[in-house]
């Protein structure tokens, strides 16, 4: 028996090496020696020969450089006897484990993955050249964090059975922070206002949270189109970046950025046109237009004008219509006219409508809201109508909605509606503080969406040293196909105002309510109720006169059979954060005839928001409201009163002290009342991009009347103009984990005596 070695590829080395000469011979068997962990299978596939074939030197070769492709071996053998082949093989060692030392600033499980993606990981097989790239991709990690300075060392050692640790241990140094910005080449602007376009900063008293300092190219990137689009929305045409450089400091902890630009001459708007296959009036497309003649020119005005005609040619169907700009430049005048170009496309329509991703929640749900219609025409209003209406649900964290073509059909699109459902029911344990109402602890047990029906059912509890309240309410929001929603509330409550600036007094109230509403608009909704209320009445030996008096004349059990009606409109872009649109609101709620207690409140509501920039919003809010007794009881119950002064209506007064007060000083409320609130919205300093904490400026003006004063050390307090009270200050608005956190500080500008000023107020926290 003779033995060759035909051919061989030691550590890495994968070109062949014949020893001897081999005559061609046909293969009687093939074996595999030196595996310990791959199956024998796994070689033979990979091998390019089998039992029958020809052997000779090429096939040896190719075998050779097949086996050492996979990664799996360190030495490839090939050996030939009594024609058989021998493949031996050394295979590479495992990753039996990974350690990484010294990572504070990414969790190491974080680590870990990255360096799995990069075939680095435990169970994988070891291989330096996939640790070196491992430890360049972990240095990448670490740079995009401003740690310039970091070093990364790889430790291997071997264990049994053909096995390896590997621990990496990093230093990952300081971070390295942007000690300058400079824009070199402006001249129309100064330096502050560049830099104010920029989120990169050198540093300010917030930095250590929005770590605005750090230098990140990805940041730099966004900042240099800001940079550009600002100038040219301030008519610089043919502004140019030329080039940024940015340079580090020798010890790697500060970073230096400089941006080179050419501003240009600022541009005019010239004649404007519009031309292309126009399936819209022209008149009407002209509306449109955001930019006119003789205007600075803007960017974003003539970008905002491309999307209105856009969207315009949508509604009718057009949704692959393509409106371009073709400039006209005069740079002798400074004067760039433009020619809108539209080019309309077919007529679409939609095929079919898809539904994925709602596991839990029942097609039908989410299809009801849907504004969009199979087989109709394309309408990118009734697309973007929709999304927002499913939105609107609260059942989906994430909704997005695509419109692809339909192959071969240039006419016809599908609509796929992709959802991310989330948790629609919650146990919920709370803790909260109210200045004026205390501690408040909250639970309840609620479900938005029970058995994906779209129907809601809760149960909660709220306990305080002001309000106890134990509720049930149910929802179904399609009662009938149409859209009107059927609602019940079950609820005992208990009240003792009087620690709250209130006159004492404590109610008892269980009532049962069933309320209705009809949608006659898209953003129109009438709203009906019925009820039935049993209030318990105490008073005690400091309670005012005439709660004495009303108890006497009327008992200290009323019943009272309530209904209401009213109207709403809401068009706002938000109900969180709104920055344009307007809510409206009207109600009339009565004690009906058939109860003891009757009475009739009339109440008014506005909201209306206007943006004065990207980051600035004006808002205006406005109340009205008025209560009157008739029938049974022509005396209004005082517990149907209106009380201002705190967070919510005129903030700087104590909660609930405006208006006519009782002999100890208390509020007794009134039959009356206006507010009216002003605000300019705007984000917090070096927060631009957080949505969930704003700011604000104010100024609050309210009045409560119609009450009496008898025997009040403050007699004068009984008429609205006598109980305007004004205010302005600032306000902060925080969307915490906890809930929403709302802070104010306010100056009273028309104090009297009487009044309770309380210039710093808070609510933390919500209670149900």
């Amino acid at each position: 028996m003779k033995l060759k070695l035909v051919a061989a590829a030691v550590l890495g080395l994968s070109t062949a090496s014949a020893s001897w000469a081999l005559s061609p011979f046909v293969i009687k068997d093939i074996r595999v020696e030196g595996l310990q962990r791959t199956e024998a299978g796994t070689v033979f596939n990979y091998l390019p020969i089998k039992v029958g074939d020809t052997f000779s030197d090429e096939k040896a070769s190719q075998a050779i450089k097949s086996l050492y492709a996979t990664g799996f071996f360190n030495d490839v053998r090939v050996e030939v006897r009594d024609d058989v082949v021998i493949v031996g093989v050394a295979e590479r060692p495992v990753i039996a484990q990974l350690t990484i030392n010294g990572a504070r600033e990414f969790d190491k499980d974080q680590l870990k993955k990255t360096l799995k993606d990069n075939g680095l990981g435990e169970s994988r097989i070891f291989d330096q050249g996939l640790l070196d790239g491992a430890i360049q991709e972990l240095k990448r990690n670490y740079y995009s964090r401003g740690k310039y300075s970091v070093d990364v060392s790889a430790h291997t050692t071997k264990l049994e059975r053909n096995r390896v640790a590997v621990t990496l241990d990093i230093n990952e140094g300081v971070t390295a922070k942007i000690r300058e910005i400079r824009v070199v080449g402006a001249k129309a602007f100064g330096q502050s206002d560049l830099l104010d376009q920029f989120s990169l900063t050198t540093g300010g008293w917030l930095s250590w949270i929005t770590k605005d300092d750090q230098y990140s190219k990805q940041k730099l990137t966004g900042d240099l189109e800001k940079l550009r689009a600002w100038y040219q929305n301030q008519g610089y045409l043919e502004f140019n970046i030329d080039s940024t450089q940015v340079s580090i400091s020798a010890d790697k902890e500060s970073i230096f950025l400089t941006v080179n630009v050419h501003e240009g001459a600022r541009f005019t708007v010239g004649d404007l046109k519009i031309a292309g296959d126009l399936k819209v009036p022209e008149p009407e497309l002209r509306k449109l237009l955001q930019v006119k003649t003789g205007d600075v020119f803007n960017r974003e005005k003539i970008n905002d004008t491309i999307t209105a005609i856009t969207e315009r040619l949508g509604q009718d169907g057009y949704a692959f219509a393509n409106v371009n700009v073709i400039p006209d430049v005069d740079r002798a005048k400074n004067v760039a006219g433009f020619t809108f170009y539209v080019d309309p496309g077919r007529k679409t329509y939609v095929r079919h409508i898809t539904i994925s991703g709602n596991t839990k929640t029942r097609d039908e749900v989410v299809r009801r809201e849907l504004r969009q219609l199979e087989g109709a025409y394309y309408n990118g209003k009734n697309i973007k109508r929709s999304k927002e209406r499913v939105e609107l649900l609260g059942y989906f964290e994430d909704v997005n909605i695509e419109t692809p073509a339909v192959p071969d059909s240039p006419d016809q699109v599908d609509m796929n509606v992709n959802l991310k459902e989330r948790s629609t029911g919650t146990i919920n344990a709370g803790l909260g503080y109210a200045q004026g109402d205390g501690l408040q602890l909250t639970a309840s047990i609620s479900q938005s969406n029970i058995f994906g029906s779209g129907k809601a059912l809760s149960v909660s509890m709220s306990n305080s040293k002001v309000n106890k309240i134990a509720q049930i309410q149910f929802t179904d929001p399609y009662f009938t196909p149409d859209g009107v929603s059927l609602g019940y509330n079950l609820y005992h409550r208990s009240y003792t105002p009087d620690s709250i600036n209130l006159s004492s007094y404590q109610t008892k109230s269980d009532g049962l309510s069933v309320s209705m509403g009809v949608p006659v608009t898209e953003y129109d909704r009438i709203n009906y109720g019925l009820g039935f209320d049993q209030t318990k009445i105490t008073t005690f030996s400091n309670s005012p006169q005439q709660y004495i008096d009303y108890v006497k004349k009327y008992g200290n059990k009323n019943n009272t059979l309530s209904g209401s009606v009213g109207w709403g409109r809401d068009t706002r872009d938000s109900a969180l954060w709104p920055t344009r649109g307007y809510s409206v609101s009207a109600s009339l709620d009565a004690g009906l005839p058939g109860g003891r207690v009757q009475f009739y409140r009339l109440s008014h509501n506005q909201q209306w928001f206007f943006p004065l920039s990207k980051t600035f919003t004006l808002a205006f809010n406005g109340e009205v409201g008025f209560v009157n007794g008739y029938g049974k009881t022509p005396t209004v119950p005082f517990f149907q009163n209106y009380y201002l002064g705190g967070i919510g209506s005129v903030r700087g007064y104590q909660s609930n002290t405006m208006g006519a007060l009782d002999s100890n000083g208390d509020a007794l409320g009134g039959t009356r009342k206006f507010v009216f609130n002003t605000e300019v919205l705007f984000p917090f300093p070096g927060m631009k991009d957080n949505k969930s904490v704003r700011l604000s400026a104010f100024f609050d003006a309210g009045s409560v009347w119609g009450n009496s004063t008898s025997g009040s050390q403050y007699p004068n307090r009984s008429s609205a103009s006598n109980n305007v009270r004004y205010s302005i200050g600032g306000a902060l608005t925080w969307l915490s984990p906890m809930g929403p956190l709302k802070f104010s500080y306010a100056l009273p500008l028309k104090k009297k005596d009487g009044d309770k000023i309380e210039r710093f107020q808070f609510t933390v926290g919500a209670a149900f």
